[in-house]
């Protein structure tokens, strides 16, 4: 073999050692970033769980946790007149008004601990109607819905709109998780969901 051939393959073999350790030196590279992002999206989703789970801690006094539906219902059947978005007792008005600090407070709260944070809620509040031959039941379930809101402004009770949207919705006759055809009556009630809006976590 001549010595043009030797400097060939011995060139050729530093040039292969070469390129197997920086193929090393990547690979190893790779690993370390896949276990920092890991831990950091294991840390993301620990701090996410966390959140949902505080936002669980509603007082039993008012709400109830739908497991089916991952909402809060209250407790207690909130009704009105016929046809209108008027409430039927004057306790609904006292019910109403102690759920809206209940939920204030607890936004207050997480507003607190979670300060700085890219975290946000929505308060979703959501009427319904039953299912009978009135033709508004859309417009009627959102009245209620607003009317809602409406005894909360009147009553002082205002969440922080810089972590808290509050969005009234009426779902007429469609809504999901309604009592069955024979208890339809019971649809005319009102249905408060706290929705973490959850962005960058550090």
């Amino acid at each position: 073999m001549s010595k043009k051939n030797n400097y060939f393959w011995a060139s050729y073999a530093d040039l292969m050692t070469s390129l197997f350790f920086i193929m090393l030196v990547l690979f190893v590279l790779v690993i370390a970033m896949m276990k920092r992002q890991q831990q950091a999206t294991e840390a993301q989703l620990t701090k996410i769980r966390e959140i949902q789970t505080a936002v669980k801690e509603l007082p039993e006094k008012y709400f109830a946790y739908d497991s089916i539906y991952k909402r809060f219902s209250l407790k207690s059947d909130v009704e009105f007149f016929i046809n209108t978005d008027n409430f039927k007792k004057a306790e609904d008005e006292v019910y109403l008004t102690e759920v809206g600090k209940a939920i204030k407070k607890l936004i207050d709260n997480l507003g607190k601990k979670y300060n700085g944070q890219d975290i946000r809620y929505l308060v979703l509040i959501e009427g319904m109607a039953s299912n009978d031959a009135y033709k508004q039941n859309d417009q009627l379930s959102y009245l209620r819905a607003l009317a809602v809101k409406k005894l909360w402004d009147k009553r002082g009770i205002h969440l922080n709109p810089a972590v808290c949207e509050i969005q009234v919705s009426g779902s007429g006759t469609a809504g999901v998780g309604r009592y069955p055809k024979k208890q339809d009556r019971k649809n005319q009630r009102i249905i408060l969901q706290v929705i973490p809006k959850i962005g960058n976590i550090e």
